[in-house]
């Protein structure tokens, strides 16, 4: 998953990171209204957690910019305030969870967990595309009774392409979802090609097809053979 942070409280916002990013998603963090409005307006994430609270504006007016926008990104809400009206009001606006501080991280990971589920694979815990069978929960990739083993990568890009079935996804938007802000430096995009390359042999090597192919120009496309 790639998940923003917006939170100006450093010691939750800090536990929030190590903790999803020890899980394997990418996180990327904000810490006040301004930096935050520059992320959601630039990049598009699986999830975004989002505090109401933050220095020099409002996580709700960044939650009515993504809504007006008609950007797919999740969004959970994090707050110390507790009444109903703030509660209705964020997810009367779009938002799809509500989470009051304190609060467990791993009450925060299934959150977010369920709302990317929702979102992006229908519900399902079990995501099929033809002979593919990837369990969400576990992360485990399956063609027939043989696991595929695939790296954090690997993993993440193949629930990428099958996400986005269909579609020519660039390089660009590839690398952002696999490397964050941190693609930046990048001096060029040979990483995918590798990973899409040890994608397509371990799922041939398995018995299934190879679904990725080359929009040249443009990026890749996965498609139903």
């Amino acid at each position: 998953m790639k998940i923003l942070i917006i939170e100006d409280e450093t010691g939750l916002r800090d536990s929030i990171e190590t903790y999803f990013t020890e899980d394997g998603s990418i996180c990327e963090t904000a810490t006040d209204y301004s930096s935050a409005m520059i992320k959601v307006e630039l990049y598009r994430y699986d999830c975004i957690i989002l505090d109401i609270t933050l220095p020099h504006g409002s996580g709700l007016d960044i939650l009515k910019r993504l809504k007006a926008g008609q950007h797919a990104d999740g969004i959970v809400i994090i707050s110390a305030k507790n009444s109903l009206d703030d509660r209705l009001t964020g997810l009367d606006l779009g938002a799809d969870d509500y989470l009051t501080k304190p609060f467990h991280l791993s009450e925060l990971r299934a959150r977010v967990i369920a709302v990317v589920r929702r979102k992006s694979y229908n519900g399902n815990n079990i995501l099929s595309f033809n002979e593919i069978q990837i369990d969400i929960s576990a992360k485990a990739v399956m063609i027939g009774k043989e696991t595929i083993k695939l790296t954090r990568k690997e993993y993440a890009l193949l629930l990428y392409f099958i996400a986005n079935k269909g579609k020519v996804v660039s390089k660009n938007a590839i690398a952002e979802h696999l490397w964050g802000d941190s693609i930046d430096i990048a001096d060029n995009f040979d990483f995918i090609y590798s990973h899409i390359k040890n994608i397509r042999k371990k799922l041939v090597e398995a018995g299934g097809k190879d679904y990725i192919q080359a929009a040249y120009g443009m990026g890749y496309k996965f498609v139903d053979l």
